[in-house]
């Protein structure tokens, strides 16, 4: 069954209300198996309307599954793309509010901060990102979902619709305070170590998201020209991720060292517990 135009408005509220709520629905891609790309990002782009209409800014992209590992494990052979509020950008270093996400994952990425607007309408290469680029940095992309990852009746996973559908999964974003002009890093080659509580936990590089960052920027440019959309001068766009998401529990602590590219450093708040009761019964 594919979901008529009619579900869609309806499926875009129950995912901004699962945001809202941090309580997760149901796989889209079950109750709609027949669910095609377009009517994914059909979702996502009124998920978009509804967060803009609350009065959120848009501030740049997100690209999805660009390495080769989660295409091989959701059986495809493209990225997906989000879209990056305003208030999902942390600051290096900061603790994120324990009730803030639902189930969130940390994945180390390359940032391009554009100074020029980059036209996807015709083919647009490695050189053509990096002139649009006002610089790049390091970053950590925070991922959460509103959707379930595993529905724990069937035992079916989320499949990219579902990914799409939730805004490509995109939570937060973490910019590490380096800038550096867009042709001073080969940044194929730039690579992090990710920690989780000092214990190292991922390890990557550059050249793990579709060969070369750059390209998938590129990649993204030309998917929003199918739409009428574009990369503005001003946005922030994370490139995809070169290593696997870590799971982000209550107190973890995560350092990205990018080397000479730069740190970025974000904290996962723990829920205080109640303090425990001094007083012994029977006590006067």
């Amino acid at each position: 069954m594919r979901p008529d135009f009619k579900h869609f408005p309806v499926l875009a509220d129950r995912l901004f209300e699962a945001e809202r709520s941090r309580v997760q629905i149901g796989l889209i891609s079950t109750d709609y198996p027949g669910i095609t790309l377009d009517d994914a990002y059909a979702i996502q782009q009124l998920l978009i309307d509804r967060k803009v209409a609350a009065g959120r800014c848009i501030t740049g992209w997100k690209i999805g599954l660009t390495s080769r590992a989660m295409q091989m494990a959701l059986d495809i052979d493209f990225p997906d793309s989000g879209v990056i509020f305003d208030d999902m950008h942390f600051e290096s270093g900061t603790r994120v509010p324990p009730d803030r996400f639902i189930k969130p994952r940390i994945e180390a990425e390359i940032v391009f901060i554009m100074n020029r607007d980059l036209d996807g309408r015709r083919s647009v290469s490695r050189d053509d990102v990096l002139a649009a680029t006002e610089s790049v940095c390091p970053s950590l992309e925070i991922l959460d979902t509103r959707i379930v990852r595993r529905d724990p009746e069937n035992g079916r996973t989320r499949t990219v619709f579902d990914t799409i559908a939730d805004n490509a999964a995109n939570a937060g974003i973490v910019l590490g305070p380096d800038r550096h002009r867009p042709g001073a890093h080969d940044l194929r080659r730039v690579g992090a170590i990710v920690t989780r509580n000092g214990i190292v936990e991922e390890t990557g590089l550059g050249a793990g998201v579709l060969d070369d960052p750059a390209l998938a920027v590129g990649w993204l440019a030309e998917r929003l020209a199918t739409c009428g959309q574009a990369i503005r001068a001003g946005d922030v766009v994370l490139s995809g991720s070169f290593t696997r998401p870590i799971e982000a529990r209550p107190g973890d602590r995560f350092h990205a060292d990018f080397g000479d590219f730069g740190i970025v450093d974000i904290e996962f708040g723990a829920v205080e517990s109640e303090a425990p009761d001094t007083q012994s019964s029977g006590q006067n």
